[in-house]
């Protein structure tokens, strides 16, 4: 299906290396990002309640090669079922198709790892390396130093706080997974599942496929709408199943809650320890605003719309539910998969504080 190796050759030869600094200013990016990611640890262990272990190795500094490969080890294993259902529907005639198949795959998957690898700042490693026993070892909080010297170069903005405050983001997800035992085994369960729901049949595939190309089609011809807003889907919604549609759903406002409140304790920790955080804040956004048309539309058909999407519904969410339950109230969403909410609550947090909290835990 995919030439996993061609895939990290591709991307590996195309991604741009990042900003050139001296190596002493390499250096210090390594060594801060690391000082801060202990740091933002304490932080957010006070503010939200939740600890999880740490260790040297739950941080891990990058370049973008790095991330690229360590992400398509992630994807090879979330694919892997799909893989085995395809396998199973192969004839023998299909053996050379296969091969060139995966080749070209394998092409295409490097190229848009190489684009995805120069926008990341940072993030947690749900998936374990392929072959790995799921349990082999905890998820990594992964930092991408040449895109978070990019960005703070491109913005102007003081290096000690904007380090940090990717660090407080990035190492709230880490606390999530790590504080709430059954948290990272739901997400690949729910991802494995919506893998596994891919419909395999060629006449069916290929009606979803010819969607897709309509969906891209009328994506690069007509952008966005004269306001700002997305016009249409992405890839990825117009290749869905309805059972998948059912499994985004909750993958959706699961995300929305993660992503949601990273940004909530990111705010809510800053401005006590970043002295600029305003001002990081304000140009962040508006740096997520000015992207070119070209990219704004790539981001659209891969879907990273949504993923914008949900920092703001999700920390509305988290911001709604806290005013109403306090964090303590709030943090019974960690108790179990039936106290997540559901797309519709991310919406409507006091529907899921009614739903979910205990009356003795609501303040006073």
């Amino acid at each position: 299906m995919v030439d996993w190796d061609l895939a990290v050759t591709t991307g590996t030869r195309l991604v741009r290396p990042g900003p050139q600094v001296p190596p002493d200013v390499a250096r210090q990016a390594v060594s801060d990002l690391k000082t801060y990611a202990a740091q933002a640890h304490g932080h957010v262990a006070d503010f939200t309640g939740l600890d999880a272990p740490t260790d040297q190795s739950s941080v891990v500094v990058i370049d973008r090669p790095g991330w690229i490969q360590a992400n398509a080890a992630g994807f090879r294993t979330v694919l892997e079922p799909l893989v085995e259902k395809l396998q199973e529907r192969r004839t023998s005639s299909s053996l050379v198709g296969d091969a060139v198949g995966a080749k070209v795959t394998g092409v295409q998957t490097g190229t848009l790892l190489a684009f995805l690898a120069s926008k990341v700042l940072g993030q947690y490693e749900l998936f374990p390396p392929y072959g790995a026993p799921a349990g082999d070892r905890p998820g990594r909080l992964l930092l991408v130093a040449p895109n978070i010297v990019s960005a703070e170069q491109e913005m102007g903005v003081v290096p000690r706080d904007f380090r940090l405050w990717v660090c407080l983001h990035e190492e709230t997800h880490r606390v999530q997974f790590g504080a709430v035992p059954w948290l990272r085994e739901h997400m690949m369960s729910e991802i494995r599942a919506f893998v596994d729901a891919t419909d395999v049949d060629p006449a069916a595939l290929a009606e979803r496929v010819k969607a897709a190309a309509a969906a891209a089609y009328g994506a690069l011809r007509e952008g966005f709408d004269p306001d700002g807003t997305e016009s249409g889907g992405s890839l990825v919604e117009a290749v869905q199943t309805p059972a998948q549609r059912e499994i985004l759903d909750r993958i959706t406002a699961l995300m929305s809650l993660l992503e949601g409140h990273a940004d909530f304790v990111m705010d809510g920790v800053g401005p006590s320890v970043i002295p600029s955080v305003g001002e990081i804040r304000s140009k962040f956004q508006a740096r997520r605003k000015e992207a070119k048309r070209v990219e704004q539309v790539l981001r659209r058909l891969l879907g990273i719309d949504a993923k914008l999407r949900q920092y703001r519904d999700g920390e509305r969410f988290v911001r709604g539910a806290v005013e109403r339950a306090g964090m303590h109230g709030f943090n019974q969403v960690w108790a179990g998969p039936a106290n997540l909410p559901t797309k519709a609550e991310i919406s409507d947090p006091a529907a899921w504080v009614t739903r979910v909290v205990t009356p003795r835990s609501l303040p006073a």
